[in-house]
C-alpha cells in the first residue's frame, strides 16, 4: 500500500521552498476537474507547508533569538494546530515518521533487538518550553527544532510517492475521530502545555476540510458537515480542561459523527475494508456491541475461533491433566485453580502459592476477562499470543508442571476429547498435538471478551427500565475526572481501559510506575519486570498496563498485589507513584506530580471503576 520512494538529497533539508517545488508539481496538473483524492492529495501538501512555515518562520528565530516565554508559547501552539490538520494522515500512512514528530517523549525500546531511540518532536519540544522556557536549555530546543523540521522533510518525500484511495481517505478518517476521543480529550499528546480541547477542534475543522471534497447530492452530506460544525464549535466553547464533560460530548458528538460518517461512506458505494483488525472496520462507534475482533490477535488465520475450539477449551482450562507429565490420572492444577470464573478469573490473592506449596510464585494473577484484545500478554509482555502464554504456564515448575507433549499423547485417547478436537480442527490429522491444545485454550480465552458494562451502555445511549441513564451523575463525573484531571486515560485506554493503544489496538505498552513492596513504603518493589528479559535501563521495573475493566472483582492490585483497596491504588497515583513517595526512580514514566484529588472526586473515579464491572460467563 505504501511504497516510498528514497529520501531527498541532504541540501533539500531545512529549506522552506522544499514545499514550494511540492505544491507546484501538485498545481502543474492539467486544468481539468480534480477527483477528490487529487484535492485530498493537494489539501495535504498545503497544510504540510504550512506547518513547515510555522515551525520555521516562528518558532525556530524565537527559539534562537526570544527571551520571552509567552511568544514560545503561542508559536509553539501555533505549530501544534497546524500539525492536528496532518495528524489523521501521518499517523496512518508513516506512524514511524510520526513518532519522532508527536511521539511520547520518551525513549522507543525494541526490547528484542535491544535497541533504544531518543524521541524527538513536538511533545519533546514541549518540555522545553512549558511550563516556562529556561534560556539555558535555548540550544537543546533548537535543536530539537532542526530535528522536527528534517522529519516533515520526510513527510514530504513519503507523500509524493503516497497512492490515494477514497477508502483509504474515510478510514483514516474515521479512525481520526476515535484518536480523537481516546487520546486527543484525554490530553495524552498534551500533557504540559494543556491544548488539548482547541486542537481537537482543529482536527475536526480538518475533517471538514477533507469531507467537503466528496460533497454530493446525497441527503447524507448535508448531515454530516453539520455534525462536523456543530461539533467543532462545540469544542471550541470549551475553556476548562478539567472541567470539560467527555462523557456529554463523546454521546452528543463523537458518536454520531463516527456513525455518519460511515453512513455517507456507503452512501457513496465507497465500501469499508473487509480485512481482519481488533477493532472492525464497520464499527460505528467503539462501543458497538460487537466492535472488536480478538481473532486479530490469533498467530494464523487457521489458529482463529470457531465454536467447537471453544468448547474443547473451555473444558480444558478445568482440567487437572495439564498440570502433569506422568500420570494419565491428573495432577493437582487446572487454568480454573488460579483463574477462578467467580473472581473474574483471578485467583483474590496477591500472589498465588507454587505447585509445591513452598513459596509463592513470582506475581499477581490478572484477569482472563479481555485479556485477548492485547498484542502480549503476562506483565513483563514476554509473550506475543495467548498460545505462547498458555505454553508458559503449563511448564512452569512453580505453577502448573505440567507437559503439552504428554496431555496430547493422553487426549487421544479420550473418545469424548478426540471427537471435540476434529470438531474444532477439521483438517487435523489421526494425532491431536500440543499445537491443538494451546490453541483450542487461546479459542477459549478469546471468547472472554466482555464489553457490556454500564459504562458501554451508558455510552451508547441505554436506559434502565424506569428510563433512567444506566449510570449515575457520580460515575460519570469520575468517568471524566479518569479521562481528564486524574489523567488515568493517557495508560489505560479508552474504551478497553487497558495500555493497548488506540485506534489501531496493534500495541501493548509498558509503564514504571514505581509499585512499593506495601502501600504508603519508600521501598520499591524488587521485581525488576521486562528487565529481567530484556536489560535496557528504560526497562528497568517496567510492567504492562493492565486493564482497570472489573477492577472491582480483581483485588488485590498491581504486579505484586501489594494494594488491597482500590482506595490505595488511587492514594498512590494522587500522590505520584513511586517518586511521589519518595522512591529514586529516574526512569519512572508516570508523571511524578501530585494529582490534587479531593475525597469527593477520588470517591466519584471509585464509583466509575465499578460501573466498569461486566457480566461473569
Amino acid at each position: 500500500m505504501f511504497r516510498n520512494k528514497a529520501l531527498l538529497p541532504a541540501f533539500f533539508l531545512g529549506t522552506t521552498w522544499l514545499f514550494v517545488v511540492l505544491l507546484g508539481q501538485l498545481d502543474s496538473q492539467p486544468s481539468v476537474a480534480k477527483s477528490a483524492t487529487q484535492r485530498v492529495k493537494g489539501q495535504f501538501s498545503t497544510d504540510l507547508a504550512a506547518f513547515d512555515a510555522v515551525l520555521s518562520e516562528q518558532l525556530l528565530p524565537l527559539a534562537e533569538n526570544s527571551r520571552h516565554s509567552d511568544s514560545l508559547k503561542a508559536a509553539f501552539r501555533a505549530c501544534r494546530r497546524a500539525y492536528k490538520k496532518l495528524e489523521p494522515f501521518t499517523a496512518y500512512y508513516f506512524p514511524a515518521t510520526t513518532r519522532l514528530v508527536n511521539g511520547p517523549p520518551l525513549p522507543e525500546i525494541e526490547a528484542e533487538d535491544n535497541r533504544i531511540s531518543e524521541p524527538g518532536g513536538l511533545q519533546v519540544i514541549e518540555a522545553f518550553i512549558f511550563p516556562e522556557f529556561n534560556l539555558d536549555q535555548r540550544s537543546g530546543l533548537v535543536r530539537e527544532i532542526k530535528k522536527l523540521r528534517r522529519e516533515l522533510v520526510r513527510y514530504a518525500n513519503f507523500w509524493q510517492d503516497t497512492e490515494l484511495t477514497d477508502a483509504h481517505v474515510f478510514d483514516l478518517l474515521r479512525l481520526q475521530i476515535f484518536r480523537l476521543l481516546t487520546l486527543g480529550i484525554s490530553g495524552f499528546d498534551t500533557p504540559i502545555c494543556q491544548t488539548a480541547l482547541p486542537e481537537a477542534a482543529t482536527s475536526i475543522a480538518g475533517l471538514r476540510t477533507y469531507v467537503s471534497f466528496y460533497e454530493r447530492t446525497q441527503p447524507g452530506f448535508s448531515q454530516l458537515d453539520r455534525l462536523l460544525q456543530k461539533t467543532e464549535a462545540h469544542l471550541n466553547q470549551a475553556t476548562d480542561f478539567n472541567a470539560f464533560d467527555r462523557a456529554h460530548f463523546i454521546i452528543t458528538y463523537a458518536n454520531p459523527l463516527s456513525t455518519q460518517l460511515l453512513a455517507y461512506q456507503k452512501q457513496l458505494a465507497i465500501h469499508p475494508f473487509k480485512e481482519i483488525r481488533a477493532l472492525r472496520t464497520e464499527a460505528k462507534t467503539l462501543f458497538d456491541p460487537n466492535a472488536f475482533d480478538a481473532d486479530f490477535y490469533a498467530p494464523t488465520s487457521a489458529m482463529r475461533s470457531n465454536e467447537a475450539k471453544i468448547l474443547v477449551g473451555k473444558k480444558l482450562f478445568s482440567d487437572l491433566l495439564l498440570s502433569t507429565s506422568n500420570d494419565s490420572s491428573g495432577g493437582k492444577r487446572s487454568c480454573a485453580t488460579c483463574h477462578q470464573p467467580g473472581r473474574a478469573f483471578t485467583d483474590g490473592l496477591p500472589k498465588n502459592a507454587t505447585l509445591s506449596g513452598r513459596g509463592t510464585v513470582r506475581r499477581n494473577t490478572p484477569t482472563l476477562l479481555n485479556a485477548a484484545l492485547q498484542n502480549r500478554q503476562f506483565y513483563d509482555l514476554r509473550s506475543h499470543t495467548l498460545e505462547n502464554q498458555s505454553s508458559d504456564v503449563i511448564q512452569n515448575t512453580d505453577e502448573m508442571h505440567g507437559s503439552l507433549e504428554f496431555a496430547a499423547r493422553t487426549l487421544q485417547h479420550n473418545s469424548a476429547y478426540k471427537s471435540g478436537f476434529k470438531r474444532a480442527f477439521p483438517t487435523m490429522r489421526d494425532s491431536i498435538e500440543p499445537i491443538h491444545i494451546q490453541n483450542a485454550l487461546a479459542a477459549y480465552e478469546r471468547s472472554l471478551v466482555r464489553l457490556n458494562a454500564r459504562f458501554d451502555r451508558y455510552m451508547r445511549g441505554e436506559r434502565d427500565a424506569s428510563g433512567k441513564p444506566v449510570m449515575t451523575a457520580e460515575e460519570v463525573f469520575g468517568f471524566n475526572l479518569f479521562m481528564g484531571k486524574a489523567k488515568c486515560g493517557t495508560c489505560h485506554f479508552m474504551p478497553l481501559f487497558n495500555g493497548t493503544v488506540p485506534p489501531e489496538f496493534t500495541q501493548t505498552e509498558s509503564e514504571v510506575i514505581g509499585v512499593p513492596v506495601r502501600p504508603n513504603c519508600r521501598q520499591i518493589d524488587p521485581d525488576p519486570g521486562r528487565y529481567a528479559l530484556f536489560p535496557l535501563d528504560p526497562l528497568n521495573y517496567a510492567f504492562k498496563t493492565p486493564s482497570v475493566r472489573n477492577v472491582a472483582r480483581t483485588a488485590p492490585y498491581m504486579h505484586n498485589g501489594a494494594f488491597q483497596t482500590l482506595e490505595e491504588v488511587i492514594e498512590f497515583y494522587d500522590r505520584g507513584g513511586g517518586q511521589g513517595l519518595g522512591i529514586a526512580l529516574d526512569n519512572q514514566t508516570l508523571p511524578s506530580d501530585k494529582l490534587n484529588l479531593t475525597s469527593s472526586e477520588k470517591k466519584a473515579l471509585i464509583a466509575f471503576m465499578n460501573a466498569l464491572t461486566d457480566s461473569i460467563p
